[in-house]
């Protein structure tokens, strides 16, 4: 199993390309069946497991032991990176059927996304304020994000060259090293203006965002800034990057964009996944329709 893992990882890495983050997501999932197979819990005894001896019985005793201590959507996903590796399996001829192919993935919880009003995103913006390197570039990485709707991932891989501050347009690669060209408004090319002059105008492979030792910019280390920022603007809300995210898509729904749009602009390969934020807007219309309508409001 190590070995075909491994195969199974480079497959993923040359031939379909997967950014690392994704590897690392696969590898994780593998390697816990992999350690369930080897601490002979499959059901076969103590030992290692062949490949082809693995049937849907096996994975069905895996998932059972998974829903005692997982959410549903993440057994999806363990179920999910399974089903691929076994795929592989098939079309190099490890295996001669998929056992994970008839295993239903579990109904994923339903959530909404968490979200900034208009007004917080506006307080976070305008209360991150300095003149200084560190303070230009925070203010730049929120304008961007939110004008944007850019993933975490997305921004922190974003050379200077991928910005245009004459058009307008940021250059992304998304998943699955997609690319695709999206607006910025102008606020954020402003910030993003006085970033880059503080900076001394970097040349265009340079990363668009340096940390303080002047190396590319990690998405834990802007998820860590937000969380600062957020208290410094007097915002009690848990919210991450991706927050921003969802914010720039809910805030342009309910400005009246069109669906199809919203998905463009946020790189979503399927229009059901970009159907959830008509859901928050739906929950924001009804929370404001049962306080403000005088046959709906609760009594006090």
């Amino acid at each position: 199993m190590e070995e075909l893992i491994r195969r199974f990882e480079k497959h993923l890495s040359v031939e379909r390309n997967l950014s690392p983050h994704t590897l690392r997501a696969y590898r994780q999932d593998l390697e816990e069946f992999r350690a369930f197979l080897e601490q002979g819990q499959a059901g076969g005894g103590k030992g290692r497991e062949a490949a082809g001896r693995i049937d849907a019985i096996v994975l069905r005793r895996y998932l059972a032991l998974l829903h005692k201590r997982n959410r549903k959507s993440t057994i999806g996903r363990k179920l999910s990176a399974l089903r691929t590796f076994f795929n592989y399996l098939v079309r190099e001829g490890v295996v001669e059927v998929n056992p994970a192919e008839t295993i239903a993935t579990p109904r994923a919880e339903k959530y909404l996304p968490k979200t900034l009003s208009v007004d917080e995103a506006h307080d976070l913006m305008e209360k991150t304020q300095g003149g200084d390197l560190l303070a230009l570039r925070d203010r730049a990485i929120l304008e961007t994000l939110y004008s944007c709707g850019l993933r975490v991932g997305e921004l922190t891989a974003l050379n200077v060259a991928g910005v245009d501050l004459v058009e307008g347009l940021v250059r992304v690669v998304g998943k699955g090293s997609k690319e695709r060209i999206v607006p910025i408004g102008a606020k954020a090319r402003q910030a993003l203006e006085y970033y880059l002059e503080a900076r001394g105008t970097p040349a265009g492979d340079e990363p668009l965002f340096l940390n303080h030792r002047g190396a590319r910019l990690t998405a834990r280390s802007v998820e860590r800034n937000l969380k600062r920022l957020l208290l410094q603007a007097h915002i009690l809300k848990d919210a991450t990057p991706h927050a921003l995210r969802h914010s720039f898509a809910t805030h342009l729904l309910d400005g009246g964009a069109d669906l199809r749009a919203i998905q463009e602009l946020l790189g979503h390969a399927s229009l059901s996944t970009t159907q959830k934020y008509t859901q928050v807007s739906i929950d924001q219309l009804l929370n404001v329709y049962d306080r403000a309508h005088p046959r709906s409001r609760k009594k006090s």
